[in-house]
C-alpha cells in the first residue's frame, strides 16, 4: 500500500500517524480503531527511534511499510542502520532500560490484534496488525 522512509526523529511520528489514519480510513476502520492504530503506531515509532538512536546515533532511519491484508492493515515499523561509505562514529552510550521496553511493547499489544518485535544488530523491527471487523 505505502512505504515511508523518515529520519529517526520524534517529530516524524506525526507523519507516520497521519499515514496510518489515512490508510486505515480507506480500508473502513472505525474512528475507535483508527485511534487505537494511531496509539500503537506512535509507540512503535517512538520505541524504534529510541532503539535506533541507541544503536547508531542520530543518523538512523525510520522505515514504515503499510500492507492491506484480507483481514485488515499490517504495519511494519523499523529503525534501520544508516548507510555510509565511511565508518560511523559510535553512538553515545545510553542507559538501556529493558523495563521501559517491556512496558512500551505491552502498551502496543493493548491496541493492535497482533504484534511481533524483532531486534538485531542492524535493524529494529516491529510488526503490528490491526484487524478490520465488519
Amino acid at each position: 500500500m505505502a512505504e515511508l522512509k523518515l529520519a529517526a526523529q520524534p517529530e516524524m511520528i506525526a507523519t507516520a500517524k497521519r499515514t496510518a489514519t489515512s490508510l486505515g480510513s480507506m480500508l473502513g476502520f472505525s474512528l475507535e480503531d483508527l485511534d487505537e492504530l494511531n496509539i500503537a503506531v506512535a509507540q512503535a515509532c517512538d520505541s524504534a527511534i529510541e532503539a535506533g538512536r541507541e544503536a547508531w546515533g542520530e543518523e538512523a532511519t525510520l522505515k514504515l511499510s503499510f500492507f492491506s491484508t484480507e483481514k485488515g492493515l499490517e504495519v511494519e515499523v523499523q529503525a534501520v542502520q544508516p548507510r555510509s561509505p565511511h565508518p560511523l562514529p559510535l553512538a553515545k552510550q545510553r542507559v538501556h532500560d529493558a523495563t521501559l521496553d517491556r512496558i512500551a511493547q505491552d502498551m502496543i499489544r493493548c491496541f493492535v490484534d497482533d504484534f511481533h518485535p524483532s531486534v538485531s544488530s542492524t535493524r529494529v523491527r516491529f510488526r503490528l496488525v490491526k484487524y478490520l471487523i465488519g
